[in-house]
């Protein structure tokens, strides 16, 4: 079988860090939050933790224009 290698859609998510130690139900089962720890909503409603080093890694913070379109902040 030979692998591929594949890249990710650009989904625009929800998230916030969160300033407390919170339980979170995920699809997977409950998981711990650690203080500045992102808490992310997917596109299903979905939510899940990811550690701030993994979250800047990732992600790009999308900022809204004057007309309403999103552009990626740089």
């Amino acid at each position: 079988m030979k692998t591929k290698k594949y890249i990710k859609k650009p989904v625009v998510i929800e998230a916030y860090q969160t300033d407390k130690e919170v339980i979170i139900h995920t699809l997977e089962g409950d998981m711990k939050a650690d203080v500045g720890d992102y808490i992310i909503t997917g596109v299903r409603g979905e939510q899940y933790p990811c550690k701030p080093d993994i979250f800047k890694e990732t992600y790009t913070e999308v900022k809204m224009t004057r007309k309403g379109k999103e552009h990626e902040k740089h």
